[in-house]
């Protein structure tokens, strides 16, 4: 039997505005390393994710993915640093302390996909 490592997992997130979506993941702090036929691989760290050029409304508005990182209080002020809210219209929430060991916040993308960032604590 072959090496049945893995090496890497990656959501396809929907984009409504395909350039729009693709400027908000760079100004959140993703390196755009590639785009090619509607798709961009976008990655920040050893996260990675691929924006893709679909929209389906149900789609976008029921996606979560989850962002673990070390400081979130941190991530958040960059996200307020760069205006985020402002540039794309978007929904950025509090810091919260979560029941279940979280120190996390959302973001919604301009999509309407929900991200939540959050900490170990």
């Amino acid at each position: 039997m072959g090496n049945l490592n893995t090496v890497e997992i990656k959501a396809f997130v929907p984009a409504k505005d395909y350039e729009r979506s693709k400027a908000f993941y760079q100004d959140m702090g993703f390196t755009q390393a590639s785009d090619t036929q509607g798709v961009a691989y976008f990655h920040h760290g050893n996260c990675s994710f691929l924006l893709q050029d679909f929209y389906e409304e149900k789609l976008a508005n029921n996606l979560m993915m989850h962002l673990l990182v070390e400081d979130a209080k941190a991530w958040h002020q960059q996200l307020q640093e760069k205006g985020i809210v402002e540039k794309y219209d978007v929904l950025l929430g509090d810091i919260e302390e979560q029941p279940w060991g979280m120190l996390d916040f959302v973001i919604k993308d301009p999509s309407g996909v929900l991200w939540r960032v959050g900490q170990n604590i």
